[in-house]
């Protein structure tokens, strides 16, 4: 991974991460409006690579697992409920 001015990259191009074994969600919609995840190996800092299934090529987000984590569990605990549509 790259740093730039000491600080740590949180993206990088879709491009980068030849290999990467995307997954989304068996919640998924049909739409192809999706969240996906993949793994990132010892070179990446063992970092999570996230991205919208409909743009593909677009930038992704890097997360550390601890971060992944932290994300994950506050989504289930409904921190984010206030910014669904209709909220």
């Amino acid at each position: 991974m790259r740093e730039d001015g000491g600080l740590r990259l949180m993206h990088t191009s879709a491009s980068r991460l030849v290999g990467a074994q995307w997954r989304k969600s068996r919640h998924s919609g049909k739409l192809g409006n999706c969240v996906e995840l993949a793994a990132l190996g010892s070179a990446d800092g063992g970092r999570v690579a996230v991205r919208n299934s409909r743009f593909p090529d677009e930038p992704v987000l890097l997360l550390t697992r601890s971060e992944l984590g932290s994300l994950l569990a506050e989504v289930k605990a409904g921190g984010f409920d206030d910014l669904l549509e209709g909220a």
